[in-house]
């Protein structure tokens, strides 16, 4: 603990180690928490991984610190991704004309009036395999794969086309596609699958299309790709979903029931639930809101029940191993969790971090899953949704005042807040085991483990082993007195404190107006506090007494003075 506090005082918002990326020892920031640099949020792991792509191991024995040289580093790898982007993006806005322009022939009508010279059908049939390999490949197995081809009795007019075909010229497979410039045209033939394309469907397409009309471009939608890859993951794995947590349990994903104990719920999907429901239902959310809370403990596929640590490894498996299609250029909806009965039952599956409440990881899995980002803040979150409920909430501001009691708030949910507190006194939070409400969190949470029983919520600090009853005030607890995180600095003065609100009270020293004065000697002073503390010397009210003499005084600083003149030996810190 003495050599904590020593660390903390020669370097603060930091601690020694050994740094993750070059293994420098020394004082360090943390890869894992959020700093601020010249206005900007900067969280280094995330930074990270949208520079390289890569993952590094959760293993709790490994360093989480990042020296400043790294750090540096860093940076100039985000500022040299962010011009290549921005580069990119502007190249690709000169040559928009020249894109190649896929036809979309699932939406024309068979009934055409379209006589093409030789009038046949042309039926292009798909075989119901989801490899859907063609019969050359770009690599060394070309030779083996065109005699197994040969053996293979041709569809008609096949031999015909491939015959236009040197043996030289080898045409791609699907799964090359996917990974060259014809990417675009192997989704399109996935959109064709299964398709009857008739030679006046295209002849009317290439009727219709002029030079001078623009072109349009066909691709997969962000919904239909966002449908595609939550359908395969739950199909395809042991995964049980569910949606956010309320005060009556974990919602069942499929239904409208909830349940208290996870392993009923896993119980009611198994029993009363098939894996087939999940597009139907996945359908039903919009791009903005869909988010999918999956228990990933024990998982495994589906397919070969081969046993995964984490979702991303699911998802490799069923690409690689069973030829599964997911769209990796859309973000992820759906969001791990492990849900056991340990003495962290909330464990965060990405940086290993233990939470007591299930509100608190939820909120925690913006940090990992940051698919939306706020651009005032840098807050990342889950869903678009998310992100528009934040800016509602936090950045669009205003004059709302109370008709009542004619204080101001910044923004409407303040006032909204604020009247049905302490005007309407609405008790917004029920006790789900009794009839009982209660207009404060706090105030449920002490009438459950008073009256019935439950656990106290308790944040214990990993340092110095001191448990709080909110999460805030732990975290206030590590600023202050492990950290000293004194973020918050006056403009006109070297003074530095912990919250904002210390900070406001400071100003009044500068700024502030003398509006507060005694009604019997008259003297005016900035704070009201401080009016309070002048008054106890009119009212007599001398508080503070000597332990030695017993002596009183009405402000503690006198009783300072009196121990240091009168009783040395005694003196107060």
């Amino acid at each position: 603990m003495a050599a904590l506090t020593i660390i903390m005082e020669r370097r603060p918002n930091t601690l020694y180690g050994e740094c993750r990326f070059c293994l420098l020892k020394g004082y360090h920031r943390d890869i894992m928490k959020e700093y601020f640099t010249n206005g900007t949020r900067e969280v280094y792991i995330d930074i990270f991984m949208e520079c390289f792509n890569l993952y590094l191991s959760t293993n709790k024995q490994l360093s989480t610190l990042i020296c400043t040289s790294c750090i540096q580093r860093l940076r100039e790898a985000n500022r040299f991704r962010l011009m290549v982007v921005n580069t990119e993006q502007q190249l690709l806005a000169n040559v928009l004309d020249k894109e190649t322009v896929f036809i979309n022939v699932g939406d024309l009508e068979t009934d055409m009036d379209i006589k093409p010279e030789h009038a046949h059908q042309l039926e292009v049939k798909v075989e119901p395999n989801d490899s859907m390999d063609c019969d050359f490949t770009f690599d060394d197995t070309d030779d083996i794969e065109l005699k197994d081809d040969d053996k293979r009795e041709k569809i008609d007019g096949e031999a015909e086309l491939l015959a236009r075909f040197p043996h030289r010229y080898k045409l791609p497979t699907r799964k090359t596609l996917y990974t060259r410039p014809c990417k675009g045209f192997a989704i399109h033939l996935d959109m064709l699958r299964g398709k009857n394309v008739l030679p006046r469907m295209v002849a009317k397409l290439l009727e219709d299309e002029s030079e001078d009309s623009p072109r349009k471009k066909v691709y997969v939608t962000e919904k239909m790709a966002q449908i595609q890859n939550t359908t395969t993951v739950i199909e395809f794995s042991n995964v049980t979903v569910f949606k956010s947590k309320n005060r009556v349990g974990f919602p069942c994903f499929y239904c409208r029931s909830s349940f208290e104990n996870f392993d009923t719920l896993r119980e009611h999907q198994a029993k009363a639930h098939k894996k087939s429901e999940t597009r139907k239902i996945v359908a039903r959310y919009g791009t903005e809101c869909l988010v999918v809370y999956a228990d990933i403990t024990d998982l495994q596929c589906l397919i070969c029940n081969e046993k995964l640590s984490t979702l991303n490894e699911l998802k490799a498996h069923l690409v690689k191993v069973h030829d599964k299609k997911i769209h990796p250029e859309f973000t992820d909806r759906v969001i791990p969790f492990k849900l056991s009965h340990n003495k962290h039952p909330y464990e965060c599956q990405s940086c290993g971090c233990n939470f007591e409440t299930f509100g608190s990881i939820e909120r925690h899995m913006n940090v990992h899953y940051r698919n939306y980002v706020c651009n005032q803040c840098g807050t990342g979150f889950v869903t678009k949704y998310r992100l528009k409920v934040h800016i509602k909430s936090m950045h669009v501001g205003g004059s709302f005042p109370c008709e009542i009691c004619k204080k101001v708030f910044t923004t409407h949910q303040k006032h909204k807040n604020h009247v049905d507190t302490v005007h309407k006194m609405l008790k917004r939070f029920k006790c789900p085991k009794c009839p009982e409400r209660f207009s404060e969190y706090f105030r449920r949470q002490k009438h459950l483990v008073e009256t019935h029983g439950s656990a106290p919520l308790r944040y214990k600090c990993n340092v110095c082993d001191k448990a709080f009853d909110r999460r805030y005030t732990l975290s206030r607890h590590m600023k202050r007195d492990h950290l000293e995180e004194r973020d918050f600095q006056c403009q006109l003065c070297a003074y530095k404190c912990f919250t904002n609100n210390e900070l406001r009270v400071h100003m009044i020293k500068h700024n502030g107006e003398r509006i507060h004065e005694c009604s019997v000697c008259k003297k005016s002073y900035a704070r009201k506090k401080t009016l309070r503390e002048h008054m106890r010397i009119h009212n007599n009210d001398r508080r503070f007494a000597c332990a030695v003499c017993g002596q009183a005084f009405v402000q503690k600083c006198s009783l300072k003075g009196h121990i240091k003149t009168h009783h040395l030996d005694y003196n107060l810190p």
